[in-house]
C-alpha cells in the first residue's frame, strides 16, 4: 500500500474526500475491519518531564493560542524519546508556530539541560530572529534551569510555559513528535551510535 499501512481509518478517509470519493469516515473503518485492515504503528511510552523542581516557573503567555503572524515569532520547544537496540537516545526540538518547521534539533544519551540548550543554540544561530521571540515549553527542569533562562535572555525571548500537568498547552511540538514516532520511529529498530555529547 503507499500509505506502508501507517493510515488508520480517518486518514484513509480524508486521503478519499481529497481525491473527491464521497465517503463516510465510518463506512472506511467498517470496510477495514472486514477486511483485516489496520494501522501498524504501535503506542509507547517513557516520561520525559520533571516538572517538581523547586526553580521558578514562566507564566502561560501563549495559552493555546497556536497562530503567528510571522516567522520567529513563537518557538515551540519539548523533549521526546528515542528506543534504540542500545536504549533511550533523547530528541529535543524547537519549532517556529508560524511555519510549523522544526528550526533547531540536537540529540543525546541523556535528557539534560546541555540537550536543550544545543537545540535552542542551534535554531537561534541557523534562524537569528528579528525582534523578540515568545518561547514556550513544558515546566521540565532542563528548560527552568538557570542556564537555559540565561540563554533565553540573552537571545532576547520571552519565556511561557505549559500549565502544570497540561500536555494541550504544547500541543503542537507534541503532535509533531507524536507523528514522527508512529510513522518512522516505531516502524523499524534504530542501534544507538551517538557519543554522549550532551550529558
Amino acid at each position: 500500500m503507499q500509505s506502508r499501512r501507517l493510515y488508520g481509518s480517518r486518514k484513509i478517509y480524508h486521503s478519499l474526500i481529497k481525491q473527491g470519493i464521497d465517503v463516510s469516515e465510518k463506512t472506511v473503518a467498517r470496510i477495514m475491519k472486514q477486511l483485516g485492515l489496520k494501522s501498524r504503528t504501535v503506542k509507547k511510552y517513557k516520561a520525559t518531564t520533571n516538572s517538581k523542581h523547586p526553580m521558578p516557573v514562566h507564566e502561560n503567555h501563549l495559552s493555546q493560542q497556536f497562530s503567528a503572524e510571522a516567522p520567529g515569532e513563537v518557538w515551540m520547544t519539548d523533549i521526546t524519546y528515542i528506543p534504540t537496540d542500545e536504549g533511550w537516545l533523547y530528541l529535543a526540538s524547537v519549532m517556529d508556530l508560524y511555519t510549523r518547521q522544526i528550526v533547531g534539533f540536537q540529540m543525546g544519551s541523556r535528557m539534560t539541560k546541555k540537550l536543550v540548550l544545543s537545540s535552542l543554540e542551534r535554531a537561534y544561530q541557523t534562524h537569528r530572529p528579528v525582534g523578540e521571540v515568545l518561547h514556550h515549553s513544558d515546566r521540565g527542569s532542563q528548560y527552568a534551569a538557570h542556564e537555559y533562562q540565561e540563554k533565553l535572555a540573552e537571545y532576547g525571548m520571552k519565556g511561557s510555559m505549559s500549565r502544570k500537568g497540561n500536555c494541550y498547552d504544547n500541543a503542537c511540538i507534541e503532535s509533531f513528535h507524536s507523528i514522527l514516532k508512529k510513522e518512522l520511529v516505531y516502524l523499524d529498530t534504530y542501534v544507538h551510535t551517538l557519543p554522549d555529547l550532551y550529558g
